[in-house]
């Protein structure tokens, strides 16, 4: 199958429940995480939870580079934005996500030069266009969109382009799967591994969950279709008590990644000893920095960086639904203090982010609900 539409033929899809409620076991509770929040999305969007048996629960997982950014991350690229000589340059996704001062959004509001990309290569035409000016990339994702961090970095080198710098805060996802398995309050059946970020790394990255984790993973496309069949291949390992990793994205996915990709990482960038992630703490090796010999494009080095630490608001509970403790209407600010106009915390912010997802397809259907209900 090549195209959208029959991954979400309703003949396919029933086929595909039906085969998963006589796959699971009606006396046992299934706890699967989904690792990518496109996929979060994905399950609401199309109403998948509705369809599954009541005794497969789906956790979500960390996997939204927006959402586990820590505030300070955000308060430390928006201090050296301050500089009126400075273009402070995201993606719009970054825009309304707060910091302790605000977010992007208010701070452009104050007077800051913040500008959306959609692109860094965006921010590189930006640093063409006004030499006079310092264009800063405020740099975020998973290994998805690093390659794209690097190609831009590697073109800056070669064309000379010296007012132009990123501020890098690509996260890495196998180091923050392993933070979930090693909480003690998670306990896990299996995987939807990653499809974006498995892309650029390939699924041999995982084999190390299913060969001394003892769990499955099926890393998976985007659509009905192909988040109901990895849950099949997930339900027939643990039915048979294997545990490896199986790829049901392969129109998309190769097995052993991008090479390309891969190499242009390996170019601009190296591990950084520990890097905070947003409800999980400080992760060892879970993140990238920009390599020494690109040291002239690296916003760290070459402004005074304050590096901010900053809890985020007491009552929000972005961590444990980040760590798939909570789900999101768990948390006591969810739809009441914390909504997408209104956001506490960047899992209401995101477009991959569990709350939002919830919110907007879950939330809002059941308010839809009530009021017809009283009407």
């Amino acid at each position: 199958m090549q195209y959208v539409d029959e991954f979400r033929d309703p003949d396919l899809i029933t086929k595909a429940s039906n085969e998963i409620r006589r796959l699971a076991d009606p006396a046992r509770h299934y706890r699967i995480m989904e690792v990518c929040g496109g996929h979060t999305h994905a399950i609401y969007r199309f109403g998948l939870k509705d369809i599954l048996p009541s005794n497969i629960e789906l956790i979500h997982g960390p996997g939204c580079p927006v959402c586990v950014l820590p505030m300070g991350r955000i308060d430390d690229g928006l201090s050296i934005a301050q500089d009126p000589n400075v273009i402070f340059a995201a993606f719009g996704d970054m825009m309304r996500v707060p910091g302790a001062h605000g977010s992007p959004l208010e701070h452009k509001a104050r007077g800051t030069d913040v500008r959306i990309v959609y692109s860094p290569a965006d921010a590189l035409e930006l640093a063409r266009k006004y030499p006079k000016k310092e264009v800063i990339f405020f740099a975020i994702g998973f290994e998805t969109t690093a390659p794209s961090t690097a190609l831009t970095l590697m073109a800056a080198k070669a064309q000379g382009i010296g007012n132009f710098s990123v501020f890098c805060n690509h996260v890495t996802i196998v180091p923050a799967i392993r933070a979930i398995l090693d909480s003690p309050d998670m306990r896990l059946d299996g995987f939807i591994g990653p499809g974006h970020v498995s892309t650029v790394i390939g699924c041999r990255p995982y084999e190390w969950i299913a060969r001394n984790e003892g769990k499955p993973v099926v890393t998976s496309g985007f659509e009905p279709l192909d988040l109901l069949q990895s849950i099949v291949m997930l339900l027939r390992q643990l039915q048979a008590g294997e545990a490896k990793v199986e790829n049901q994205y392969k129109r998309v996915v190769p097995w052993e990644g991008n090479s390309a990709a891969l190499k242009a990482m390996a170019e601009v960038f190296e591990l950084r000893p520990y890097f905070e992630w947003r409800g999980l703490g400080f992760i060892s090796q879970s993140a990238l920095r920009i390599h020494e010999k690109y040291a002239a494009w690296d916003s760290e080095r070459r402004y005074v960086v304050p590096e901010t630490r900053v809890t985020d608001p007491k009552a929000a509970q972005c961590g444990e639904v980040l760590k798939g403790v909570l789900k999101p209407a768990q948390c006591k600010l969810f739809g009441k203090e914390c909504t997408p106009e209104h956001p506490i915390g960047a899992l209401m912010v995101s477009s991959e982010g569990s709350c939002a997802a919830y919110y907007n397809y879950e939330y809002r259907k059941s308010m839809v609900a009530r009021v017809s209900s009283v009407a």
